[in-house]
């Protein structure tokens, strides 16, 4: 059963950057792309690397969607579905994440 896991206060996060969370068994990435309460949260470990990484990659921008580009192949996955650019057979899981009224981010778990 899914259920909203809290794990930081938003200010922990950096605008511009990303972190990672432990969410029942899942490693998430979540990014604060804005200086604002918008958040995406997709899994955190890289499909091509197998490696737990995703949440150091670089946040872009291509033909108006955020992206983060993986810091150890490259490979850009879409921050609000998890989408492969380069490979869509190797996308990965995005989370509902949220701000609650007292300020914590808040992921729901699979």
């Amino acid at each position: 059963m899914s259920q909203w896991v809290t794990v930081c206060k938003l200010d922990d996060i950096l605008p511009e950057t990303g972190v990672c969370a432990l969410v029942g068994n899942d490693h998430v990435a979540i990014f604060r792309p804005y200086n604002n309460g918008e958040l995406y949260a997709i899994s955190n470990i890289d499909p091509f690397a197998k490696a737990s990484v995703l949440s150091r990659g670089i946040i872009s921008q291509h033909e108006n969607q955020l992206w983060v580009a993986s810091p150890l192949k490259k490979q850009r996955f879409r921050l609000k579905d998890g989408l492969c650019l380069e490979d869509e057979q190797h996308s990965v899981a995005h989370y509902e994440v949220k701000v609650n009224g007292d300020g914590f981010v808040q992921v729901k778990s699979h």
